[in-house]
């Protein structure tokens, strides 16, 4: 996608939606967004928002799609048997059709504003016309987990995995919590563009990539007070956004 402009001392980097493939004992591969797929590659003036493409430039290239990726790791695609999104924006489920029967975990809310407001910039109904297994989860059902309300553990996966409502950006976003050791991995989804964003001492936005989170925001309030909260974890949770290319190569 776009490049970033170097910001407080960071060299140029282009923005991605960054995906998580976990290894799980009994539950096959679980994929963590799915990027946009194949489909946008072929046919981005069908599955795309003109709108949308022009804003952020994404790099239509048929390698970067997670079921490339997948593949490039040594992975048979057909394992991947759960698919988690934060959300449904057209950059996290565009890669759903490659994985045609995996199921795919996501906030009850989430799935009903798509369908309901779709086509539009932000939902793209061809990224789910194959006719998904959704496996869709209540706000309100959850239990506590340092300090958020509401942690899900997902249907069907024997592993550490939960779907935390982080709302703000879309009506059911979430995160995605991964047990690992110790400790535990975040990915925040678009709960926040940028890492500076949860510094504990001086937070700031990047400039451009503040001005798609406010444009995109539906909860402004929500929003802010989930980034917050996301400033006291702990250290044993790493957290990562999905699109801050900065922070996720210290984490490569």
């Amino acid at each position: 996608m776009r490049e970033l402009e170097s910001t407080h001392g960071l060299a140029p980097a282009p923005a991605v939606c960054h995906a998580l493939l976990i290894e799980t004992p009994g539950s096959g591969l679980v994929l963590v967004e799915s990027g946009l797929g194949t489909d946008d590659v072929a046919r981005p003036g069908e599955l795309l928002d003109p709108e949308w493409a022009a804003l952020v430039e994404p790099a239509l290239v048929p390698a970067e799609t997670a079921v490339e990726q997948v593949a490039a790791l040594g992975h048979d695609p057909a394992d991947v048997r759960h698919i988690v999104l934060t959300h449904l924006d057209v950059d996290h489920s565009g890669g759903l059709p490659d994985f045609p029967h995996a199921s795919v975990h996501v906030m009850e809310a989430e799935l009903k504003a798509a369908l309901d407001e779709g086509p539009s910039r932000r939902y793209r109904p061809g990224h789910w016309a194959h006719g998904p297994s959704w496996v869709t989860y209540p706000a309100a059902a959850g239990s506590e987990w340092y300090g958020f309300e509401g942690a899900l553990q997902l249907d069907g996966v024997r592993a550490e995995i939960l779907l935390l409502p982080l709302g703000g950006h879309t009506r059911g976003h979430a995160g995605v919590a991964v047990k690992r050791g110790d400790g535990w991995l975040l990915h925040a989804g678009d709960a926040y563009f940028y890492h500076r964003e949860l510094s504990r001492t001086d937070p700031r936005p990047h400039p451009l990539l503040d001005v798609v989170q406010l444009d995109s925001q539906v909860d402004a309030e929500l929003r802010i007070a989930n980034q917050a909260r996301l400033r006291e974890l702990p250290e044993d949770v790493t957290v990562i956004s999905a699109h801050d290319p900065w922070e996720l190569a210290r984490h490569l």
